[in-house]
């Protein structure tokens, strides 16, 4: 059959029958209708096997140029009267309802999309993407993060010739002049067309006016001095959703406008901002936010601190107001911390003391200080916004926050704090400028508060110190902390209100008793000689309590001896299940699965009621 012709119905004009490796024999009945001015890919096996092209619908989708009575008609309404007159002849044998394939719909409007041959201007692609691909693959441009290069050889690799043409009212008009005698003409800059010439009405693509960005705007074709000095930039920052659309035609742009010199070093991509649970924003599914109102609502300190908190290069990420809400509070933490450093005395004045005359305390929170900034800068050279952020934050919430102030709490209470309050003004100083590029504003106001310099926008990068690691004053803060959290599980435990002063004494070499007293003015105790009811031990520490009046005794033992109680007869009960194989073998997994998470938890409750009722006092 193939080379011989057959009726084409309705139409009444001989069409070839062709083979193409396009087709599939396994799908329908094998044989397929090429419209070859109508669909990509019969426009191709057309090309391929000198197909004739009938237009035979207008740009408005109406029906034209078939030479048939259904020209004049509306598509939708040309479809019903088609099948009507093929099943009036009779040649209808079959129909499948309802029939299900892929179909191209505006994204606007919804309208289903016809594809139609046109006259469009075309740009040859071929060399301008090769100069592209090689100035990633030589490495004069580097894409990070770097699993995603792939994505972009495979495009910048395939390309086809790119139709730049737009049957749009705004953009750059196509500068191409027509003349009577249908003459054309190219008009550059400072050039006129001759007289009775029309432009052509087409407009660039926007992606073909975006990708002369780089050098247009530092006034190309000139060599004016901020093409000098600004091409090629250092890194362009952008979503990896168009790394094609806009990044590969800069690429390919400015390496042909310029000589063969890429338009930037490196391209940083990002991920798209989602919501809650990850979906895709869009106006039509009312999952759009407003950053403005968030702005309103938190400050755009937190929600910059959010969006770079969720940053992983080319990763999506997901906003959610609660996010939001929670860096709003951190903001309000390091004011809250800020207010209370300067109320304390806090100062920059003077050169930091001598590290030897430093407490451990003071020296643990600037090795701290220099760990951090060490690792967010080397983090922000990869691009790892949201890693970044997570090291700030605790380092802002826990290190200084949490432990050192809490720490330093009786320093400034007994008044010899001089040291501290100048290692306390230096840590923030750092810490504000390490973190303005994130929180610019309440951090501008914080720094200038505390300095009285003239803005942290002008001020020096913090710089990591080396002399400041200290491992020997951080394993000892260690200690500490585990000291302080095993004392207030302790306090939990037994039910002492946390406001709750109780006579205590601790037991613990002497690098750790030297801190005795400020680890007693964080856990409300009040230290002197004692006689012991209750005592905790934490390695080689034993922090030893006076309970007496502090809690009843008899009715927390009651309390306690009832909970291990029930936990030993929870727990027995779920040994008898896991122990019957006629049960194992009739439960469901999930039942299972429950049952032996329940005798793990129910071990831990014994455990610990156990060590509960062994520190009570004896009466």
């Amino acid at each position: 059959l193939i080379g011989k012709q057959v009726l084409l119905p309705l139409a009444n004009r001989y069409i070839p029958i062709i083979a193409d490796e396009l087709v599939e024999m396994d799908f329908g009945t094998g044989a397929v209708k090429v419209t070859a001015a109508h669909d990509p890919n019969d426009f191709e096996m057309a090309m391929r096997h000198n197909v004739p092209f009938v237009v035979i619908m207008n740009e408005h989708g109406v029906m034209d140029g078939s030479g048939t009575r259904f020209d004049g008609m509306d598509r939708f309404e040309a479809r019903k009267a088609v099948v009507e007159a093929l099943r009036a002849e009779g040649r209808i044998v079959d129909e499948k309802r309802p029939y299900i394939h892929a179909v191209g719909h505006c994204s606007r409007c919804e309208i289903t999309i016809e594809p139609r041959l046109s006259k469009q201007w075309f740009v040859k692609v071929g060399p301008l993407a090769k100069a592209a691909g090689d100035a990633v693959r030589d490495g004069r441009v580097k894409i990070e993060p770097d699993e995603l290069a792939p994505r972009y050889f495979d495009w910048i690799d395939n390309m086809h010739d790119w139709c730049i043409s737009r049957q749009l009212w705004w953009g750059h008009r196509i500068p191409v002049w027509y003349g009577p005698n249908n003459e054309v003409v190219v008009v550059g800059p400072g050039e006129v067309a001759p007289a009775g010439y029309t432009q052509d009405p087409d407009v660039l693509d926007t992606w073909f006016s975006s990708a002369l960005w780089p050098f247009s705007t530092l006034g190309w074709p000139t060599q004016s001095d901020d093409l000098k000095k600004f091409y090629p930039t250092s890194v362009l920052v952008t979503g990896y959703d168009i790394l094609f659309f806009w990044v590969a035609r800069m690429m390919m742009f400015g390496l042909f406008a310029m000589d063969g010199v890429q338009p930037f070093h490196t391209i940083a991509l990002h991920g798209l901002v989602r919501d809650q649970f990850g979906k895709k924003m869009s106006k039509s599914k009312g999952n759009t936010v407003d950053p403005i109102e968030f702005m309103d609502k938190y400050g755009a300190d937190a929600l910059r601190f959010t969006l770079a908190r969720g940053a992983n290069p080319g990763k999506d990420q997901a906003l959610a107001e609660d996010w939001i809400g929670g860096s709003r509070n951190f903001a309000t933490k390091l004011w809250n911390a800020t207010r209370f450093a300067m109320m304390n005395g806090a100062t920059v004045e003077g050169a930091l003391p001598d590290l030897s005359s430093l407490n451990a305390i003071d020296r643990w929170i600037l090795n701290r200080l220099s760990e951090t900034i060490s690792e967010v800068d080397s983090l922000l050279e990869q691009y790892e916004f949201a890693r970044a952020c997570e090291l700030m934050y605790h380092f802002a919430w826990d290190d200084l926050c949490d432990w050192y102030l809490e720490l330093s709490k009786e320093s400034f209470s007994s008044g010899d704090c001089a040291d501290t309050k100048r290692v306390l003004g230096f840590v923030l100083d750092q810490l504000f400028r390490l973190m303005h590029p994130i929180m610019p504003f309440i951090t501008e106001t914080m720094w200038t508060a505390l300095t009285g310099g003239e803005s942290l926008v002008i001020a020096q990068w913090p710089v990591a110190h080396p002399d400041h690691i200290d491992k020997k004053a951080e394993k000892l803060i260690v200690e500490l902390q585990e000291i302080i959290t095993d004392v207030r599980r302790f306090r939990n435990d037994q039910g002492i209100k946390t406001s709750q002063k109780i006579p205590a004494r601790f037991i613990a070499p002497a690098n750790i008793n030297e801190y005795a007293s400020a680890m007693a003015f964080v856990l409300r105790l009040e230290l002197g000689e004692i006689t012991p009811s209750a005592h905790c031990q934490i390695g080689a520490v034993k922090v030893e309590f006076d309970l007496t009046g502090s809690i009843d005794v008899a009715a927390e033992r009651t309390r306690l001896e009832k909970d291990l109680a029930t936990a030993q007869k929870d727990k027995q009960t779920a040994e008898v299940k896991l122990n019957n194989q006629g049960f194992m073998a009739k439960a469901p997994d999930s039942v299972v699965i429950e049952i032996r998470e329940r005798l793990e938890k129910t071990t831990v409750d014994i455990q610990r009621i156990t060590a509960q009722l062994s520190q009570l006092p004896s009466s």
